[in-house]
């Protein structure tokens, strides 16, 4: 019987390269294929319409074929697949959903038997820390060929670059807007850098650039605005752009958590905000944050 591990994508750009970095690693360890449901975690997303964005990155893992995503009834199927292994061991089971958000350390020592479904989002660097060199080749970004793109890159190689990173996820207008981050976050974060950083400049992406800009205390000459890349096809072009540079400031975003993690500067410094929120931001949980990062 062929052994695999069948990973179903779903979520935002960050959190597939999540489901994804834990799945690769397990694969590796246990020398069995991997394979991408890149289909049946997006079927149903009506509110967000996200679709799988991992295709321009340097993965070679092969799409799941109709029976390996259980289809027809694959909904059906996945809940009673889910019932019963719920009363199995957890090294049992066939099918893997993730329990809770913290990091669970019983997926390092999972043994694949069979085909293994993971079905989850494993935000912890720590699923995938001792194959950090593996992850690191497979998502390699295919850089953007766009003019724009090519030029913002090069301007971020030929300086001090900061990526600042603002994601809204309530209306900026709200004033009850629970899952944003205050200003005062980001001001004491740049005065961080300022204060490590020699002839720092901080090129600053949002889902909301205007809104996003008005937080940030800094001159127009130290200040870059990335508002290019609108559409949520053009995500990968942001994180590529956002890995380029030496520092950063990050949201409580998965996405410009994976921006800082590829950055390839040897002396980054990554500054994350300090709380815990639950809910469809969830942010702090038990191994989200890697060590070494600046929590304030």
């Amino acid at each position: 019987m062929t052994k695999k591990i069948i990973v179903r994508m779903k979520g935002g750009l960050g959190n597939q390269l999540f489901s994804y970095a834990a799945a690769r690693r397990l694969a590796f360890v246990n020398n069995v294929e991997l394979v991408i449901d890149d289909v049946t975690g997006f079927a149903r997303d009506y509110q967000h319409r996200r679709q799988y964005m991992l295709d321009k990155f340097n993965i070679t893992a092969r799409k799941a074929t109709s029976v390996e995503r259980m289809e027809p009834f694959g909904l059906y199927r996945r809940g009673v697949g889910k019932l019963l292994c719920c009363k199995m061991l957890f090294e049992e089971r066939h099918y893997l959903e993730q329990e809770g958000r913290d990091f669970d350390e019983r997926l390092l020592s999972v043994k694949v038997k069979k085909t293994l479904y993971l079905d989850g989002y494993w935000q912890s660097e720590d699923y995938f820390k001792d194959a950090e060199e593996i992850i690191r080749q497979d998502l390699q970004i295919i850089p953007s060929k766009d003019e724009v793109n090519c030029v913002t890159a090069e301007r971020i190689l030929s300086c001090n670059a900061v990526a600042v990173h603002v994601r809204f996820f309530d209306r900026p207008t709200d004033k009850d807007a629970f899952y944003n981050l205050v200003e005062d976050y980001y001001v004491r974060a740049i005065q961080e850098i300022l204060n490590r950083v020699e002839r720092s400049h901080f090129f600053l992406f949002s889902d909301d650039i205007d809104c996003a800009r008005k937080m940030m205390k800094l001159p127009e000459n130290q200040i870059t605005c990335v508002d290019h890349n609108r559409e949520e096809a053009q995500a990968v072009a942001d994180l590529w752009l956002m890995s380029q540079c030496r520092y950063f400031i990050i949201a409580n975003s998965t996405f410009s958590w994976w921006g800082a993690w590829l950055g390839q500067n040897k002396g980054k410094i990554v500054i994350t905000p300090d709380l815990k929120i639950d809910g469809k931001a969830a942010w702090g949980f038990k191994g989200l944050i890697p060590r070494g990062w600046v929590k304030i």
